[in-house]
């Protein structure tokens, strides 16, 4: 899958409200705020069994009540569609 140009990731973002461009890496971030941390561990469990069987890979951090999604596809050194897509699939479980 190739990678988007700036104004097409820009055009994108539209479509997966609550996500936010890291300019610096080309990397598409949300932060979920769970009401404690048992119920953030439940949310990256939940993304986890999505994607087990998926090439995609995402980054994930913890902290206390926090989930912070990272994503990016490292082939294309940049984002594709697959990153949006997976974005709107995340959004759908969190």
């Amino acid at each position: 899958m190739s990678r988007l140009s700036v104004e097409q990731v820009k055009l994108y973002l539209g479509k997966v409200p609550g996500w936010k461009l890291v300019e610096d890496r080309m990397a598409l971030a949300r932060t979920y705020e769970c009401s404690d941390f048992a119920s953030a561990m439940r949310l990256v469990n939940r993304v986890a069994e999505m994607l087990e069987h998926d090439s995609q890979h995402v980054e994930i951090h913890i902290k206390a009540n926090l989930v912070t999604f990272v994503l990016t596809t490292r082939e294309a050194r940049g984002l594709t569609g697959k990153d949006f897509a997976l974005a709107q699939t995340i959004t759908k479980v969190g």
